[in-house]
């Protein structure tokens, strides 16, 4: 138990050293190459720590690094670290690798909703209006789908994601619906969010994504050990006195939610919430109390890896951070598809 715990920790605090690599790399390449001592200077300067009055930058160097690479780069770590965690929490519970949050309907919700902000005019004029379109439109179906599932107070699995499926292409139908009544560029509009992106991420996108994505990840964190027991099954998790339903049901919300708070400000980025707690799965086991935070540094440290590489990849043009993490992870999907076709057989 020793040696798993410290080779826990090690791998925890490598993961955490490659993700500062990783945001100085962010910040400091790009269509402006800023060197690595301005990007200190200006951080040093900004956060009154000490040496950062003995460093110089440019006027142009700190609007970049400040106002654009800054809080593009903090999205990137939260929504990338949102993602993974409710992933691994998403698989745990329905006992599938292959599950991520999008299997309750939280992704369909937030289309829906987005393009409904579109079609309605209320996106144009007010930056708000698609988060909070998007945002209802996940919770609203992730309601929808837990209310279709329970039965005496009790949700089955698979029933709870069959009604995400059937959720899923309702709400998939009512998108397509909308979009066949809206102009040209309004439908350019929602495809540019639908891609997702972190792109013209701004510090008010930092601060709306900061407090509800901390505080479900610390709920998450905080109910590894649960997650545990409920993996060994139901017979299992009452043999020992838990609530099953009632924890379930918590994390499944708690999961969603940081979800739905990602997609609102990100966009629909895929596969991270698939392909990060896989990895970490393969490289740390099973045990969610070292794995939710693996994955949420793994996925911290993939997203913003996409984010710096699209933008350096074919500049000065740039490479939407979602279609990055789809040509980076659909590869890796594949592979443990037919991984589990042949365990199968």
């Amino acid at each position: 138990m020793m040696i798993s715990s410290r080779r826990s920790r090690l791998a925890l605090l490598i993961l955490a050293l490659l993700l500062a690599a990783a945001a100085c790399l962010s910040l400091t390449f790009g269509q402006i190459r800023i060197p690595l001592d301005n990007t200190v200077a200006v951080l040093l300067r900004q956060f009154h720590l000490p040496f950062g009055e003995s460093l110089g930058f440019s006027t142009e160097q700190f609007a970049v690094i400040w106002y654009i690479r800054l809080p593009r780069m903090l999205v990137g770590v939260l929504v990338g670290a949102a993602l993974a965690t409710a992933g691994a929490v998403m698989q745990g519970i329905f006992g599938n690798p292959l599950a991520d949050p999008g299997l309750i309907g939280v992704s369909a919700g937030a289309a829906t909703g987005a393009v409904l902000s579109i079609a309605l005019g209320l996106a144009a004029g007010n930056f708000f209006a698609m988060p909070a379109f998007a945002f209802c439109g996940s919770i609203c179906a992730v309601f929808l789908t837990v209310f279709l599932s329970m039965r005496n107070g009790k949700i089955a699995v698979m029933t709870l994601l069959l009604a995400g499926v059937a959720v899923g292409i309702l709400l998939g139908a009512v998108t397509s619906g909308l979009l066949t009544f809206m102009n040209e560029q309004k439908i350019q509009q929602y495809l540019f969010w639908m891609v997702g992106g972190l792109d013209y991420r701004r510090w008010w996108h930092v601060y709306l994504a900061v407090g509800p994505i901390l505080a479900g990840l610390a709920v998450m964190l905080a109910l590894a050990r649960h997650l545990n027991i409920l993996v060994l099954g139901e017979t299992e998790a009452k043999a020992v006195g838990m609530p099953v339903t009632a924890f379930r049901l918590t994390l499944l919300s708690v999961a969603s939610l940081t979800t739905a708070v990602s997609v609102c400000v990100s966009g629909n980025i895929g596969f991270v919430g698939l392909v990060i707690p896989h990895m970490m799965r393969l490289l740390l086991g099973p045990d969610h109390r070292v794995l939710l935070p693996a994955s949420a540094l793994g996925g911290a440290l993939f997203l913003v890896l996409c984010d710096s590489l699209g933008r350096v990849i074919i500049a000065p043009a740039e490479v939407r951070v979602g279609i990055m993490t789809a040509l980076l992870g659909s590869p890796y999907f594949l592979y443990l598809l037919r991984r589990l076709q042949k365990q199968a057989f």
